[in-house]
């Protein structure tokens, strides 16, 4: 691919794969990185030659965007998970560990919908958010999420609907 290639296709490519990696990490920064990840595997790997049209390089690009974007979580969570469990080592001189998470407000009007919805979803659990956003917003059936995240179709069901009844009950408390 010529450069003026390269930046066309990222152009066309990298608002939906932020979006996607964006949706599953939370984290502005570890999306873009995976977005540009992702876009830079497909173009120094010569990939372009094995698909037939844009459809397939369009999924072939969301399933890489979104196996790494889970991968990535999961390094975090062994991360945090690490860290957590020595904590109680490293802890400040006055014993309090600072609070890095957004405070999500309240009070949201009811004009943001979307606004009321991205709230609710961030303040569900992991398993939840993840399976949510893969079947609601990107349309992976249960099967395609098995593959993506090892999980068995059956667990992946659970999570959906415990997910979903957490959401709804969610929104009607904001």
């Amino acid at each position: 691919m010529t450069r003026q290639e390269i930046t066309q296709f990222y152009q066309e490519h990298h608002r939906r794969l932020y979006n996607i990696s964006l949706r599953i990490l939370r984290d502005s920064d570890e999306a873009e990185e995976v977005m540009q990840d992702t876009i830079l595997k497909f173009v120094t790997g010569g990939n372009e030659g094995s698909f037939v049209s844009d459809a397939q390089v369009s999924a072939w690009l969301a399933r890489t965007c979104i196996r790494s974007s889970i991968d990535r979580l999961r390094r975090r969570q062994r991360r945090d998970a690490f860290l957590k469990d020595y904590a109680a080592d490293a802890l400040p001189e006055d014993g309090l560990i600072p609070d890095d998470h957004s405070v999500i407000p309240s009070e949201v009007e009811e004009s943001f919908s979307v606004e009321r919805i991205r709230s609710a979803m961030d303040i569900l659990e992991e398993p939840y958010r993840l399976v949510l956003n893969l079947v609601l917003i990107e349309g992976l059936d249960y099967g395609e999420i098995a593959g993506l995240t090892g999980r068995k179709e059956t667990t992946l069901r659970s999570l959906y609907s415990r997910g979903r009844a957490k959401l709804i009950e969610t929104l009607k408390q904001i």
